[in-house]
């Protein structure tokens, strides 16, 4: 059986660790506690942190213990970032989200066996911690020479960094001592770009209880260009589906680079790696079929939304280009769908025509092009090819009453809502 650091690396999943000979013994030697951290500075986690979780759920696949914290305290103070300071959300704010997003890790992990996860807070720890304890006990360990080097820090001396988020290292550093003290926790996981707060933590539990503990952390996820994945034209990927629709998410997939897919199928998905080295070679024989990101796509949604959301997705893809019925898709598919794909609002009251949707949408940059279009047959309504330039858009022509999907030759796809 491959050893879960083995697996963990030949997915590419890490990118630093503390000794690891020791930390392969200490994983070797039984079942351990480990725990990984998300901070409530918005309403929803996004891809960077499903990563995590995925990691996370793999070392609970290969029997060991997660502990997923919440970040009650740090997300009311926020860890600094390069581009200046954050905004503090009220406390009102924070705990809103403290709750949404312990309801969404719980949905990656077995909360339940012998290795179940437990959900924690690390205000539980924090709210009645004193000043003075906290400077004594925590403070006393942070040679302020060390932290003015980090290079979050070193970075914003210049332009000015406040001590409330100079000071947020030793709060998650006391994350992990709290966690090592009360869990027995002895490993911590996270992106790459929390190396610093993570290694603190570790030094921390040697200095404050001559402990040995230890870090892994997860490769930056980037685009082809080395900018950040999970960002899009409209914002982040976002994991609630109140943020980003399951049809959106699926789409944040499919158009995955060539050049990065077989990895993001590699640190995302739960395929084997033979499996996942099949799909690699046939992506390359025909990389025009993009199975590589059909399968990157379905594997990701089923994961985050279900079965049923992936589904639907996909005959949405079908169905908008003439592929599937677009009757068979729910009206919240549909119109997910087709706002993804620039979907526009006309009144009905000003009895919009096939040329004043063909324009709208922009398919066609004028009437005489959009009636061009039209006495060409390349002119589509719901699927269904329009001969008459001034077809009404009525109630009855439209899916739900509502929806009209709108399509210029066999590539070009909008729709609009008519209300």
């Amino acid at each position: 059986m491959t050893h879960v650091l083995d697996d963990l690396e030949a997915r590419g999943l890490i990118a630093h660790s503390t000794d690891r000979d020791a930390l392969r013994a200490e994983l070797s030697a039984g079942p351990i506690t480990y725990y990984v951290g998300f901070d409530p500075t918005a309403p929803s986690l996004h891809i960077g942190n499903l990563l995590q979780l995925l990691t996370a759920r793999r070392l609970q696949m290969a029997g060991h213990r997660p502990l997923l914290l919440v970040g009650g305290s740090t997300g009311l103070i926020g860890d600094p970032k390069e581009a200046g300071e954050r905004v503090m959300n009220t406390k009102e704010t924070v705990a809103e989200w403290v709750d949404r997003i312990a309801s969404q890790v719980s949905r990656f992990v077995d909360v339940d066996g012998p290795n179940g996860a437990t959900i924690v807070n690390n205000l539980d720890w924090t709210a009645g911690l004193s000043t003075i304890d906290f400077l004594r006990d925590i403070g006393k360990h942070f040679p302020v020479n060390r932290m003015l080097a980090r290079d979050v820090v070193s970075s914003r001396l210049e332009s000015g960094i406040s001590y409330t988020e100079f000071s947020y290292v030793l709060l998650q550093s006391m994350d992990f001592l709290e966690l090592h003290r009360r869990h027995g926790c002895v490993l911590q996981t996270g992106g790459s770009d929390q190396w610093g707060n993570i290694t603190a933590g570790v030094e921390l539990i040697r200095r404050a209880d001559g402990a040995k503990a230890h870090a892994l952390a997860t490769p930056l996820i980037t685009k082809a260009d080395g900018t950040k994945f999970g960002k899009t034209e409209s914002g982040t990927v976002w994991l609630d589906p109140a943020l980003m629709s399951p049809y959106a998410f699926y789409q944040s997939w499919i158009q995955a680079e060539d050049s990065k897919v077989i990895e993001y199928l590699r640190q995302f998905t739960f395929l084997e790696l033979d499996e996942i080295a099949h799909i690699a070679a046939e992506h390359v024989e025909k990389p025009g079929l993009r199975a590589a990101q059909r399968r990157l796509a379905a594997e990701m949604t089923t994961i985050v939304h279900g079965e049923a959301e992936t589904a639907a997705a996909e005959l949405a893809s079908q169905a908008l280009f003439g592929r599937a019925e677009l009757q068979d898709l729910p009206e919240p598919t549909l119109a997910a769908a087709l706002r993804e794909a620039g979907a526009v609002d006309l009144a009905a009251a000003d009895d919009p025509t096939i040329v004043d949707a063909l324009v709208a949408t922009g398919l066609a940059d004028s009437r005489s092009a959009a009636r061009r279009a039209v006495g060409e047959g390349g002119a589509y309504l719901n699927n269904e090819r329009v001969t008459d330039p001034d077809l009404p858009l009525t109630a009855d022509r439209l899916l739900y009453n509502t929806w009209a999907v709108i399509r210029k030759g066999k590539r070009s796809v909008s729709g609009v809502s008519i209300g």
